[in-house]
């Protein structure tokens, strides 16, 4: 080299330190701070090592990306989420636990999330047990209905288990009106049952004589009157009606206030016609028109209608189910089957809470509502929503930006459930075991808050995530079962 070109390398050497150091920090942040500290300006990556950095996740996906593998498992993948983007769920009718819902018996109570005994539930799943028990007549008070409960006579089974779903606690007993809801293409059904609507409601873990009478008059009155609804309805296209919900605002989780207004204007004239009492119908509307949410639980059985039909695909690394019973958080797989359960701990939630009440009061996570998320609704379209922000806290531009995150750990979107703001793309749908391990990106979903005490009932709402151990479960399944 001459003297000249090691003389200019030597000065272009030098001049780098004659510039102000822009750095590109990756992982940790406390790196990034200490450099913002002396007055340099640093870029964040967020980024994680894939499998949380644990050597045998690693080494899982490492398996399920082997070639031959890969191949099958995006086959399988394609197939899975084509299900649930043709599916199309529709109501077809309202009829009581005991003579639509699988296995359902009258000493049979169904709950929200992973399977769980009795001793080990949550106080807002004991509080919706013992006042479902008093419900049922099974017991006389509160106080007799927590033993039976403990005794072991009464079968305690996941909603999930029986082709049904349940908000918060999930508790479903049989002499409670379901909606029922057939996925047209593919002959499966779904069933959940109605919405109580308050705050201090059963499925809130809230008990005392005011949810008793309000679930009898459900029975009574309400069931009955949508019952009879449906019968002269016949059917109602819940894809089409979702699909109009999310274009006028709602996410159909939390927000509902469009879905409940096209659900009951499609009801309404049927029922005007049944042979039920002036009052009665007053009492219908009325109870209809004192919350929003009534249309909640008709978007959680449509979708688990739609999730239901990408189960048991050979090979599929795509979730057919996210649920919480207040202790565990349980995933599915579609292609581990329906009997396998992958848990983590349940989280809390962190959102805006009702005056009075702190932190310290929140249970943990419940509910089988995140069908709405796993199906691509719910805090997966928040973008549709941003008036949804005032109940479960942040900004629109991060409701915005969940919506475009959510695509990152997702194998498709749905052509059927479009976001205006978004250009009317898709919702992302199809969430993939792999992309989440992958990427570090937990699925987001938006909830209610239930104390953490029987008897109290909702106290806020906000944001939460599934336990990424829950997805190193799975993704150690898959591995050994393909591997």
């Amino acid at each position: 080299m001459s003297t000249v070109s090691a003389d200019a390398a030597a000065s272009r050497v030098a001049g780098i330190f004659d510039r102000p150091l822009s750095a590109i920090n990756i992982g940790a942040s406390m790196f990034a701070d200490d450099i913002r500290s002396q007055g340099a300006a640093v870029s964040d990556l967020d980024w994680t090592p894939p499998g949380g950095g644990r050597p045998d996740v690693v080494a899982a996906l490492s398996t399920l990306a082997r070639a031959d593998l890969s191949e099958r498992i995006e086959a399988a993948n394609a197939d899975a989420v084509n299900r649930i983007i043709t599916s199309q769920p529709v109501l077809v009718g309202f009829g009581q636990a005991i003579d639509v819902v699988p296995g359902m018996t009258k000493k049979t109570i169904l709950h929200a999330g992973p399977p769980i005994e009795f001793e080990r539930m949550a106080g807002t799943m004991k509080g919706a047990v013992t006042g479902a028990l008093v419900f049922e007549g099974l017991a006389q008070d509160l106080d007799e209905a927590f033993e039976l409960a403990a005794s072991g006579e009464i079968d305690f089974s996941p909603c999930h288990e029986h082709q049904t779903v349940g908000s918060m606690a999930g508790v479903t007993s049989a002499s409670m009106f379901m909606h029922v809801v057939e996925n047209r293409p593919y002959g499966n059904h779904a069933y959940t049952n109605l919405s109580e609507q308050l705050a201090k409601i059963l499925r809130m873990g809230a008990n005392d004589r005011s949810v008793i009478d309000r679930l009898t008059w459900m029975r009574d009155v309400f069931g009955p009157i949508l019952r009879d609804a449906m019968v002269s309805a016949k059917e109602i296209d819940l894809r089409m009606m979702l699909a109009q919900a999310l274009q006028m605002g709602d996410e159909a989780h939390n927000r509902n206030n469009a879905g409940t207004t096209l659900l009951i204007q499609a009801l309404a004239p049927h029922i005007l016609d049944s042979g039920f009492s002036t009052k009665d119908k007053q009492d219908v509307f009325t109870f209809v028109a004192s919350s929003d949410y009534f249309s909640g639980p008709t978007w959680m059985a449509a979708s688990k209608a739609a999730m239901d039909a990408a189960h048991d695909i050979e090979y599929s690394t795509i979730v057919t189910t996210m649920c919480r019973n207040g202790v565990e958080f349980g995933i599915r797989v579609s292609g581990l089957g329906q009997q396998n359960w992958f848990t983590g701990p349940a989280q809390y939630i962190e959102g805006p809470l009702f005056p009075g009440f702190t932190k310290d009061d929140r249970g943990r996570d419940i509910g089988d509502s995140a069908i709405t998320e796993t199906y691509g609704i719910g805090g997966f379209a928040m973008a549709a929503a941003p008036a949804i922000v005032p109940l479960v806290g942040g900004t629109v531009e991060e409701a915005i930006g969940y919506s475009r995150t959510m695509m990152e750990i997702t194998t498709a979107t749905n052509p059927n459930l479009t976001i205006p703001i978004l250009g009317f793309r898709g919702t992302a749908t199809g969430i993939d075991v792999r992309k989440v391990e992958e990427t570090g990106i937990l699925p987001i979903i938006n909830t209610a808050i239930a104390h953490k005490d029987p008897g109290i009932g909702m106290i806020g709402a906000g944001l939460t995530h599934p336990p990424i151990e829950a997805f190193h479960a799975a993704t150690l399944a898959l591995a050994d079962k393909y591997r």
